[in-house]
């Protein structure tokens, strides 16, 4: 069923790629292709601070567990540590040679991944800002990086079609998941099944792995009637997210949104949100609100978007 989007706000000059919940529900932050961070208020959409430095595009915005630390990674090659209450630079985090795609904290916030196009998979002390393990890398560019909930395993994202999981404690890699024909675009952990995850790719297709057995269980989407395989999506999917109570969203390069039911396998809210809107509106990110009734996306029409999610 359609659901229409409830707002539709400009949030920054260029296409918005990342955002992120505080965890007390009551701001986000986003983060644009304008090289600039704002802090919003929600769910009034109010515009509270912008926070600049960056000297390139930003691809990733997280907060730690408390909220009283934002990272966020860019272009420039950096990480950034900031105060969201006051919007000044806590520390920079400098190591990797290209893009930094993805920054992730640890459930206990005293660690924070990050992905890069210089395909390694590190690991640094927010405390200090001090690169405390370089885990490895991808044979091409890492894209997304997720703590699994108890914090003893990483997953990362590959171009390479590769899902590689790292075990924590240990500072290296402990298995790999094959499947995907195409770069795997994201990864999230399921927040109440353990060693379930979920990762989305070029081959728009999402995939649901038991990571301790290291295969690949179900494939989400409708089962096309004459060659019995499950449909691709429409469209390349980019943003992946979980609610708490493990609803799971998807949203892609062509605008479409879906929420889906794991155990059925099927999308059980399809929106497109481009209907709204003139010229591609390319969804890059997702996130759902803390209470879990409200889906936030960012698109490249300069956009934030906030879409009830069906019941």
């Amino acid at each position: 069923a359609q659901t229409p989007p409830s707002e539709i706000a400009k949030a920054h000059e260029e296409k918005v790629y990342t955002l992120a919940f505080a965890p007390d529900g009551k701001t986000f932050a986003s983060g644009g292709f304008d090289n600039t961070i704002k802090i919003w208020e929600y769910p009034s959409l109010k515009e509270v601070r912008k926070l600049t430095g960056h000297t390139n595009n930003i691809y990733c915005v997280a907060f730690n567990k408390d909220g009283t630390l934002l990272a966020s990674s860019s272009q420039d090659k950096t990480i950034r540590l900031w105060n969201p209450a006051d919007g000044k630079l806590v520390r920079e985090l400098k190591g990797h040679t290209d893009q930094v795609d993805f920054v992730a904290f640890s459930p206990d916030g005293k660690l924070l991944a990050s992905t890069s196009a210089d395909k390694s998979v590190r690991l640094w002390n927010p405390a200090d800002g001090k690169e405390t393990k370089n885990l490895g890398t991808h044979t091409k560019g890492a894209y997304m990086v997720a703590f699994s909930p108890d914090g003893k395993q990483l997953a990362s994202a590959g171009a390479d079609m590769i899902i590689k999981i790292w075990d924590v404690a240990a500072g290296k890699e402990a298995k790999q998941l094959k499947g995907h024909t195409d770069a795997v675009t994201g990864v999230v952990w399921h927040p109440t099944q353990p060693n379930t995850l979920v990762s989305i790719g070029h081959d728009r297709t999402v995939r649901v792995w038991d990571v301790a057995a290291g295969k690949e269980t179900k494939q989400l989407g409708e089962v096309d009637a004459k060659t019995k395989a499950v449909a691709p999506l429409e469209d390349d999917p980019y943003g992946i997210a979980f609610s708490k109570e493990g609803k799971l969203a998807t949203s892609g390069y062509g605008g479409y949104l879906k929420v889906w039911d794991l155990a059925s396998g099927k999308a059980v809210q399809t929106i497109r949100l481009n209907q709204t809107v003139k010229n591609r509106f390319g969804a890059y990110c997702v996130t759902f609100s803390p209470d879990g009734k409200m889906l936030l996306t960012g698109h490249d029409q300069k956009m934030i978007v906030l879409t009830p999610v069906g019941k």
